[in-house]
């Protein structure tokens, strides 16, 4: 179930406040909304944001790079 765009658009990182990117599960990534600033990606279950810091998940570099090659 895809996130609607009005709620990507209201959402932002809880702990910088910034914009996220919504990966919506294409291309061999979970569907999830993604901080590239610090490179963390919150998980979307059930069609429901977790959006709790403890429960993110910090990319490495090469992973980093294959989602924004994803998004661009």
């Amino acid at each position: 179930m895809a996130l609607s765009p009005q709620l990507i658009e209201l959402l932002v990182c809880p702990q910088d406040k910034g914009p996220l990117v919504y990966l919506d599960g294409n291309g061999g990534s979970p569907e999830a909304l993604y901080n590239p600033r610090l490179r963390r990606r919150y998980a979307v279950r059930d069609g429901i944001p977790v959006m709790l810091i403890d429960e993110t998940e910090t990319l490495d570099d090469a992973e980093h790079a294959r989602v924004m090659a994803q998004v661009q």
